[in-house]
């Protein structure tokens, strides 16, 4: 696992595309207009997002390659670097919540916090993780209300700045709650100690991530049609026997691993033979701006969609055009910022306050050890 991997910021990209159709779909109420097109969209709809966290668990896994031939002192230091970036993220996120509230860097921090305690965890543990926290997903469906503080008609959370209401948003039905999202990054720690390079490993994995997701989609549309054919209402198929993500079960979080990873997959094997083009390099860049383009798209772009007036009312095809056009300037703007500039200028900020949280911590972590 020396080699560098390339194409994972080529993923990232795409991960941020498919969240900026997601999102610019939901805030311009498109809902009209090439029923194709709408269903076409759909597939990004919980999709995009699992590979971003997916990809965010195989960045902390090549991250702790060379750390773990290091003493117990600096790998103490790489899981507090981790956990300072997740509560940044975390108090970012909670910022950012008013502006969006369908916003991700607030679980996305809680990944994070959690997941430093899992940075040398083996392998087995990783998986058996996994397992246990998609497991206990459904049981809890039984013991609390899963639309507990929604208002779905307008997807409003209506206890969200109470104690109860935000722990409950966050653990169990938020958007992306940790309960069971995180299981996604784990299994991306898992997928990151592979040797994705091997082409071998490629071919083996892309082969299970196909057939599974196969299996999954095709099994859950069969019990669909059954369902309809018993007489469950339609309310109840699609909340027990959809593949999307709210809620989130298992279906879907084996649906959205498994197109994760074959994307994954793609990515990497066009970059084994693209890499060195001028095309490559330029997606590449846009991967590695991925929060500032996060935090672009709600800022800037659903900014001047508002200024226009077009947030909400709108046809699939303005949705599809004005998420064409973000991405578009996105990419143009990561291709010109990489020739003068290594990080993008929310992944500078980001750094430069890691970096003077990490100071102090290791200050405090040496005064303990000579105690």
């Amino acid at each position: 696992m020396s080699k560098r991997i390339h194409g994972i910021d080529l993923a990232r990209a795409l991960a941020i595309f498919g969240m900026v159709v997601v999102n610019f779909k939901l805030v311009m109420g498109a809902t009209t207009g090439s029923t194709l097109l709408i269903s076409a969209s759909a597939l990004f709809e919980g999709r995009a997002a699992a590979l971003f966290v997916i990809l965010a668990g195989v960045g902390l896994a090549l991250s702790c390659r060379k750390a773990e031939q290091h003493n117990l002192l600096q790998r103490k230091q790489l899981q507090n670097k981790v956990a300072m970036r997740g509560i940044l993220l975390l108090c970012l996120g909670l910022v950012y919540l008013p502006v969006w509230p369908a916003d991700i860097l607030h679980f996305y921090g809680c990944y994070f916090i959690l997941a430093s305690w899992l940075l040398f965890a083996s392998h087995r543990t990783l998986l058996v993780l996994c397992a246990a926290i998609v497991s206990t997903f459904p049981a809890l469906l039984l013991i609390i209300d899963y639309s507990q503080g929604w208002h779905w008609d307008t997807l409003t959370y209506l206890e969200l700045w109470t104690p109860e209401g935000m722990l409950r948003r966050i653990f169990y039905n938020g958007f992306h709650p940790v309960l069971p999202w995180f299981a996604l990054l784990v299994f991306g720690m898992w997928l990151g100690r592979q040797p994705l390079h091997q082409k071998a490993t490629q071919k083996r994995l892309f082969k299970v991530a196909l057939l599974v997701l196969i299996l999954i989609e095709s099994a859950f549309y069969l019990f669909r049609v059954m369902a309809q054919n018993l007489g469950m209402h339609g309310e109840e198929i699609t909340f027990l026997l959809s593949t999307g993500p709210i809620p989130p079960l298992p279906q879907y979080l084996l649906s959205a691993t498994a197109s994760s990873m074959i994307v994954l997959i793609i990515c990497i094997r066009l970059a084994q033979s693209y890499h060195h083009t001028a095309l490559f390099r330029s997606l590449e860049a846009t991967g590695k701006l991925s929060l500032t383009f996060y935090i672009a798209h709600i800022i800037i772009g659903m900014g001047i969609l508002e200024a226009m007036n077009m947030l909400g009312g709108q046809s699939i095809e303005m949705a599809l055009c004005s998420s064409l056009f973000f991405c578009l300037s996105a990419w143009l703007f990561a291709t010109l910022w990489h020739r003068r500039f290594t990080q993008g200028p929310v992944e500078w900020l980001f750094r430069h306050l890691i970096s003077r949280a990490e100071t102090c911590s290791n200050r405090i972590l040496r005064v303990n050890n000579t105690e």
